[in-house]
């Protein structure tokens, strides 16, 4: 069963996730910040983070890179509504592997988080805006 963390500071965000993710079948854990989900990727070993970018204590481009020293093969999918165009690259180089813009709409997310389980052939990037 594929493990599924959400990060995001806002608990309304966090329990329409996990709900959401929980009825698709996925183990979900959530996290209130970075340095939390640095905690539960070492000891969890989700398949897939989605993460918001500002939160308090470690935001999500801090933790980022963290995450994907600590496990590399765990996808990332950051979300944010304050990442221009202009920072949106620096999401790519710092390893994420999908970005979505806040408010999302919650099909399309959990379609982008089926494309990175094992065995889905999508190339997120082409979904990314």
């Amino acid at each position: 069963m594929p493990r599924i963390l959400i990060v995001d500071d806002q608990h309304g965000v966090r329990t329409l996730l996990q709900l959401a993710f929980q009825e698709e079948g996925y183990q979900v854990a959530t996290a209130i910040n970075g340095r939390d989900a640095l905690r539960q990727v070492e000891r969890w070993r989700p398949d897939v983070v989605v993460m918001d970018v500002r939160m308090p204590i470690m935001g999500g481009l801090e933790a980022l890179p963290r995450i994907k020293a600590l496990a590399p093969h765990t996808a990332v999918i950051i979300m944010s509504a304050y990442v221009d165009a202009a920072t949106l690259p620096e999401v790519w180089h710092l390893g994420a592997s999908d970005f979505i813009y806040k408010p999302f709409d919650l099909e399309e997310l959990k379609a982008r988080v089926r494309a990175l389980l094992p065995g889905e052939e999508a190339d997120c990037r082409k979904l990314a805006p």
